[in-house]
């Protein structure tokens, strides 16, 4: 795991998405690429006859040429290997156009401050259709730390035997490692085998079974979270159908609008 992207644009969750990454790369010893998109307008039909579009457009493309050149001048003090990516278009297709050999991606979870960009549709989208890890950070943080208390999602699913082989590279420099099985009566897997395969990587972990019920597997993994004092938490994305997902809520989708800490998601 060497190659981080990161999305930038002009929005509240930015300064997240760019610190995150940076001590992401550093950790890795890798290489930051930036996707910096200026993303087409969404106009009433009216002003979009009348060359509204256009405008707004470049007016977002003006802005964005504006974000590049503070953000690139403080790249330069930084100590990584970076570069950058310009897309104008849609937000999805730009920003997984650009994951080519990316290891991970870096976005934000669903922004609080603001609707605009849909970062959790974002990171729905992507790790379904890119297969690529990806670390969803709230917008208030400004720091990814690696070496922090790992918590880990458990329910034996393909999604979760995922996200922990992905996350592997990050969890050897974790200080702690706690899994959390959470069982709603169909575990496939013991998290006692998930603490197995960590230690032949050198790896130690420590098991919180819970059973769940009702809409408790979220609010489990929410409450470790916050009495761990974890830097982070690892879970498999979207282990219903997205159907299922999108009509109903899911663990996933309250993790991404509510999880205090990043989200590190594979699919």
């Amino acid at each position: 795991m060497k190659n981080v992207l990161v999305l930038m644009h002009d929005d509240a969750g930015q300064e997240a998405r760019f610190q995150a990454a940076l001590d992401l790369t550093r950790m890795l010893d890798g290489h930051l690429t930036c996707v910096d998109v200026a993303i087409v307008p969404v106009t009433i039909n009216d002003y979009a006859e009348f060359g509204g579009t256009a405008l707004l457009m470049s007016d977002e493309q003006a802005r964005e040429k504006a974000n590049r050149a503070q953000m690139e001048a403080r790249l330069r003090v930084e100590d990584v290997p970076h570069d950058w990516i310009e897309a104008s278009g849609l937000l999805a297709p730009c920003v997984r156009d650009a994951t080519g050999l990316a290891d991970l991606v870096v976005l934000n979870r669903k922004l609080d401050s603001i609707d605009f960009p849909d970062m959790r549709t974002l990171v729905g989208e992507l790790v379904i259709e890119t297969g690529r890890p990806i670390v969803a950070v709230p917008e208030d943080v400004r720091s990814f730390d690696a070496f922090g208390h790992a918590v880990v999602a458990w329910d034996g699913s393909a999604q979760a035997e995922a996200a922990l082989r992905a996350a592997t590279p990050l969890l050897q420099h974790a200080r702690a490692v706690t899994i959390v099985e959470v069982d709603d009566g169909s575990l496939k897997q013991p998290a006692a085998e998930a603490a197995e395969y960590l230690s032949r990587h050198g790896i130690h972990s420590t098991i919180r079974r819970e059973v769940a019920v009702a809409d408790r597997p979220s609010s489990i993994l929410l409450d470790t979270v916050v009495e761990q004092h974890a830097a982070y938490l690892v879970m498999g994305g979207f282990s219903h159908s997205r159907f299922r997902e999108a009509t109903f809520g899911g663990v996933t989708r309250r993790m991404l609008a509510e999880c205090p800490v990043p989200l590190f998601l594979a699919h």
